[in-house]
């Protein structure tokens, strides 16, 4: 995607990676494999949740402290003007350090 045509809106871990589906697909995953967001309304632990998907893998949530402002959007329907990166990979990091993710928004195509 042209640089012109994304913003930075945040960077962060992925949390609760250990707790799903992340251990299976772990090196399937590469620097710059996409990611999707889905808004878990009904989650009992996070009136905010957003959870992060490798295709049919849920990986874990968008962490506490930055899913706010997601969960609005995605909650209105709105996950398409984001792009969803994976930017660090570390085996070494203790697990929820060992996924890193970047989020960008996408500009509106006219």
């Amino acid at each position: 995607m042209d640089l012109k045509k994304r913003r930075h809106f945040i960077d962060c871990h992925v949390a609760g990676f250990i707790y799903w589906d992340g251990p299976i697909v772990f090196n399937e995953l590469k620097i710059g494999s996409q990611l999707q967001l889905k808004r878990e309304e009904d989650n009992k632990f996070d009136p905010y949740a957003v959870a992060l998907y490798y295709g049919e893998y849920k990986l874990g949530f968008i962490p506490r402290s930055e899913n706010e402002d997601i969960s609005k959007f995605c909650e209105m329907g709105y996950t398409d003007i984001f792009d969803v990166r994976i930017n660090r990979i570390s085996s070494q990091e203790q697990p929820e350090d060992q996924i890193g993710i970047i989020i960008y928004l996408k500009k509106k195509e006219n």
